[in-house]
């Protein structure tokens, strides 16, 4: 058992999760990470045992056919997982997000119809909200959705209700050809003085695959630098049909869209520093193994003193992220809003992981920079931690506006 990383006041099931999915991750994922990664090939098997593990529907209410955990239970399992490969915590991350929007602000229809499914992960979810143009800036967005009296989804017969028709270009889906459903953020003319609230949700059904299906097409996979193995696309909506009752939320979900979006982004920004952690945990322990088994003048190299005061560097840093990942699930977990806390642990994390990913890939010395050794995919894999769910820009603007309406002063 690792000293550092550890966290207090667990319940034995969490605990008993946690052991679970780590015997999972040494026998089943990290043994074939590097060959998948460098083949770019998705991890179908392991998918497959996620799926037999219960780990789709980690957070769903077990009314709903899923385990009914915590915030903090499934950040302490993304990170358990992203130590073995970032790429598959990515594979439950957007769903889980999707999965916890659905559960969060859904219509009791959408909850009854689409949690079960997903708790099997035989249906997967995917998260649309940025563009090609806009990147952090969420009010440029340009996709709409116009309504329209009547009609049908997609165009096929009649409906009493109201359509909406939908058209424009999303960038940068995680499992977007895989995913079976999309929660897709969009303009709406709803009539209000805020861009803000002219934004709406939709739960975008679609046949999984790439291709064109009903007004929806994901092009093709997107290739990377790293986080390879998983597909992340586009999507292109063109004059996409849908009834009303595809708003998340109904009715109620109209021009809350923003809204709805930024929670879910609040918990997935929890997910990206346990995916952080569990990158430079893996990190951390490839550096001091290899330190004390690689012979320089004389003796191992992690008893020059250059390179132990890096790996106690290190270890104060994988420390320190682990802790405010764990403090912000703790608050969401508690039903109080934790933007602050969950960028401070993005960006703290984020940061902590390159640099502690670098340092490793520097005691690897010239073998760092060979594809035999696993420091080299993680060198690749950590600096999509700086930019995924917002980059540390974006952390440091919603830290510092929250820190100045706490201590603003009397003019």
């Amino acid at each position: 058992m690792s000293r550092i990383a550890q966290t207090d006041d667990l319940t034995d099931v969490q605990r008993d999760i946690l052991a679970a999915v780590r015997t999972f991750v040494d026998k089943e994922i990290l043994p074939f990470a590097t060959e998948l990664e460098h083949a770019d090939e998705y991890p179908e098997s392991i998918v497959e045992s996620m799926k037999e593990m219960g780990l789709f529907g980690i957070t769903i209410p077990e009314q709903y056919g899923g385990l009914g955990e915590s915030l903090l239970t499934y950040a302490l399992v993304v990170e358990e997982i992203a130590r073995g490969w970032m790429s598959v915590a990515g594979v439950v991350n957007t769903h889980f997000i999707v999965a916890y929007l659905i559960g969060r602000h859904g219509s009791a229809e959408q909850r009854s119809r689409l949690l079960p499914r997903m708790a099997t992960g035989e249906l997967r979810g995917a998260f649309s909200m940025s563009e090609p143009g806009c990147g952090s800036d969420v009010a440029a967005i340009t996709s709409r959705a116009d309504r329209k009296a009547g009609g049908g989804r997609n165009g096929e017969g009649e409906g009493d209700g109201d359509v909406y028709v939908l058209n424009g270009q999303k960038m940068w889906l995680t499992n977007g050809a895989r995913a079976g459903i999309v929660a897709t953020l969009v303009k709406t003319d709803e009539g209000a003085e805020s861009v803000y609230r002219n934004m709406t949700t939709f739960l975008l059904e679609k046949e999984p695959g790439f291709g064109t299906h009903g007004g929806i097409t994901i092009p093709g996979s997107i290739d990377k630098l790293g986080y390879k193995g998983i597909e992340t696309t586009e999507m292109i909506l063109t004059d996409h049909r849908v009834p009303a009752a595809s708003i998340l939320g109904g009715d109620d979900g109209r021009g809350q869209g923003f809204y709805q979006m930024m929670d879910g982004v609040e918990v997935g920004r929890v997910n990206v520093a346990a995916r952080a952690c569990g990158i430079m945990i893996r990190a951390f322990e490839l550096a001091i193994a290899y330190a004390q088994t690689r012979r320089a003048f004389g003796r191992p190299i992690a008893e020059h003193q250059a390179i132990a005061f890096k790996l106690a560097e290190m270890a104060t840093k994988v420390e320190a992220g682990h802790l405010m990942m764990v403090s912000a699930a703790r608050k969401k977990d508690s039903g109080q809003r934790n933007d602050v806390e969950a960028g401070m642990a993005k960006y703290l994390a984020s940061e902590y992981c390159h640099e502690v990913t670098t340092e490793a890939f520097r005691i690897h010395g010239g073998y760092g920079y060979s594809k035999e050794y696993e420091i080299e995919r993680l060198y690749r894999e950590a600096p999509f931690m700086l930019i995924g769910e917002g980059t540390s820009e974006i952390q440091k603007r919603i830290i510092s506006r929250a820190l100045l309406r706490e201590y603003e002063t009397a003019r």
